[in-house]
């Protein structure tokens, strides 16, 4: 039987030209990994304002420090949980129908959390949004890397590249919350006042309509259908991870993947809505050009994140160690990221941008990385669990916790203001994360091959 064009072995020397289907599955999955971003980057813009209408709290004080810490890593961990079960689900049950229905879970919830009216149904409908997120990544990942698994220098390019559109969903967001903050007035009353954070939540929706439309009508993943379909489907199994074979690449990827998402939840995350509207030259400012000031710092951030994505995808093809490919991006944010933050209190706005847009580039880039890494060390029947417990129960349940630690830390950090105990934990929360990811790195394995494993 010829093989189809999604799986055609292409020449040694060149790649062959994308099929039209080929290129909207590429479309549909970069307009994916943009809409996560747009939902995950919500929280550290609707957060506080939410915190400080919802509950009354007061910035800094122990009760609002609790819940900004409990909305950062509880949603995290419920993402964790069953993102853990949507990798199993996609090993199982097939790439595209696990997708389509992620899509539709997070776009209604994300919707719903502009009408509630208490901190805990906030609470609920985040922890919604996050599952569905959280499965997405995983099987977006592996049907892209299945799609061109005989061209290894493609599906580089490839992953790279639509993960890069990852970043280009921050930019959307920072831009929606932007628009929102200036021209919100006009846009009808929601319990009865016009709140950017309620609106901002809502336009999670506007995204998620091409994906529904569209995703169910494309191709499923041709290497698991075929292997489906001769009956050669191995089942997969969480136990598996921790064989002799797949132990070391399992752990080491856990906890550098927790690193990650520590760098980004327990520091990163911060930044926006925690620490800049206490800058001195932000504080003084009137509510709204505050609140464009934040949109300011979370695009500097996306646009450091995006510039990161797109040299990770120039490069994904050209240095063969995957672990010298890390350290390109790993190395300067060691050094950068701690120094932002212990200065970002006592430096201008127009001074910390420029920080805030390398320790994006530094740090976000490595989110693609692993788009990148985890197809290539496990079989096609233990895919989408592999790179699932790395992501979900590493990254999401571990690394988020970092949120909570850096909220823990600053209400016991020494400084003059809530401003400067945040930065400093955030800054001592982003040394620890990158130190223990940059000593895991020399552990972590290379693949043996440039073809996926079967």
């Amino acid at each position: 039987m010829a093989p189809t064009p999604a799986t055609a072995p292409a020449s040694p020397h060149t790649s062959a030209p994308l099929t039209t289907i080929q290129w909207l599955i590429c479309a549909i999955a970069a307009i994916g990994f943009a809409f996560d971003t747009y939902e995950l980057l919500m929280a550290p813009l609707i957060i506080r304002p939410a915190l400080e209408q919802l509950g009354g709290l007061t910035f800094g004080s122990p009760e609002y420090l609790r819940w900004v810490g409990l909305l950062f890593y509880v949603p995290a961990v419920c993402g964790g949980i069953f993102g853990l079960l949507g990798g199993y689900l996609t090993d199982r049950f097939g790439r595209r129908r696990v997708l389509t229905f992620s899509i539709m879970l997070y776009a209604l919830a994300a919707f719903a959390c502009g009408f509630v009216t208490s901190i805990g149904w906030l609470l609920v409908l985040r922890c919604l949004v996050f599952v569905g997120v959280c499965v997405e990544f995983v099987a977006a990942t592996a049907w892209l890397a299945e799609l061109f698994y005989h061209d290894p220098k493609q599906r580089e390019r490839v992953l790279g590249w639509t993960q890069a559109f990852g970043s280009f969903g921050g930019v959307l967001v920072a831009g929606a919350y932007y628009l929102i903050v200036t021209y919100g007035q006009n846009l009808p009353e929601i319990h009865g006042s016009h709140m950017p954070w309620r609106y901002l939540t809502m336009s999670g929706v506007i995204p998620a309509v091409p994906l529904i439309v569209i995703r169910p009508f494309l191709p499923e993943s041709p290497v698991w259908r075929e292997k489906k379909a001769a009956g050669t489907l191995k089942r997969p199994s969480i136990a598996e991870l921790f064989s002799p074979r797949f132990r070391r690449t399992t752990i080491v990827t856990t906890i550098m993947f927790a690193c990650t998402f520590g760098a980004a939840f327990g520091a990163i995350q911060q930044m926006p809505q925690q620490i800049v509207p206490g800058l001195e030259d932000v504080r003084t400012l009137p509510p709204p050009a505050r609140q464009q000031v934040v949109s300011q710092a979370q695009s500097f951030q996306e646009y450091g994140g995006l510039l990161g994505r797109i040299c990770l995808a120039l490069l994904a093809a050209r240095i063969v160690s995957r672990r010298q490919l890390l350290w390109v991006f790993q190395i300067p944010g060691l050094i950068v990221m701690p120094i932002i933050f212990f200065m970002a209190p006592n430096e201008p706005f127009a001074f910390i941008k420029w920080g805030i847009l390398l320790y994006g580039l530094f740090t976000i880039s490595q989110m693609s990385f692993w788009g990148n890494y985890m197809p290539r060390v496990y079989p096609t029947y233990l895919r989408g669990t592999g790179e699932s417990f790395a992501a979900n129960i590493g990254g999401r349940m571990i690394g988020t916790f970092a949120a909570l630690l850096t909220t823990t830390l600053a209400a016991s950090m020494p400084g003059p203001s809530a401003t400067h105990r945040m930065a400093y934990a955030a800054a001592s929360v982003a040394l620890l994360c990158y130190v223990v990811g940059f000593t895991a790195s020399f552990f972590l394995p290379e693949p043996k091959l440039e073809e996926l494993p079967e």
